[in-house]
């Protein structure tokens, strides 16, 4: 039932990951976080790295650890979070829509950085994020660095708050590497041509 209310796009589970596609990446550290411990402190987890290195895999196998472990987990991709508060808020349902959200102990946003927001947008979800600061979890998929986040939400100020947060009880695991779903088309081409 939590797995279902979290709306993941998928199951995925950590010991699906090919851990050895990024050598880099600490193994027991992620493993470490399947037990919650951060989500009971309220501490923030960033993964943050390259296309196609299984961060939104790693994400949702946590989430799904979360729920395991009777804490409530919401999922949203950044894009889909900005513009559903900008829905809210156009229909006079934002309050709502943060309640519900302020409900989970742990909130995933999924691909920031893949898509600039508008003004607005960026404002919904900086106060989305903030709001969460000590009060519950944050997990956070990115492709770019701390210094780029500049770049989604187009204010230098708002983009240094948020960090402030964000970093102040965070862990951040860099998930740098070839596409897995580029090595593995790749190796598909090469038994297709034989």
């Amino acid at each position: 039932k939590r797995m279902a209310r979290a709306c993941f796009p998928q199951i995925k589970e950590l010991a699906e990951y090919d851990f050895t596609q990024i050598p880099g990446l600490r193994k027991q550290a992620i493993l470490q976080l399947a037990r919650c411990d951060y989500v009971q402190k309220k501490e923030n987890v960033v993964l943050m790295g390259s296309h196609g290195t299984g961060k939104s895999h790693v994400a949702i196998a946590l989430g799904v650890e979360a729920c395991r472990k009777g804490y409530r987990v919401t999922y949203f991709t950044a894009a889909t979070l900005a513009n559903q508060c900008i829905e809210a808020k156009s229909e006079k349902r934002l309050l709502r829509l943060e309640k519900q959200i302020d409900k989970s102990a742990l909130l995933i946003v999924d691909e920031l950085g893949y898509f600039p927001f508008s003004q607005e947008g960026a404002q919904l979800l900086f106060g989305i994020l903030a709001q969460r600061y000590e009060r519950g979890s944050v997990l956070i998929t990115t492709n770019l660095e701390f210094s780029e986040w500049i770049s989604v939400f187009g204010d230098e100020k708002m983009t240094a708050a948020l960090l402030d947060r964000m970093t102040h009880r965070c862990q951040v695991f860099l998930m740098n590497g070839e596409s897995y779903r580029f090595k593995s088309s790749q190796r598909r081409i090469l038994v297709e041509e034989r």
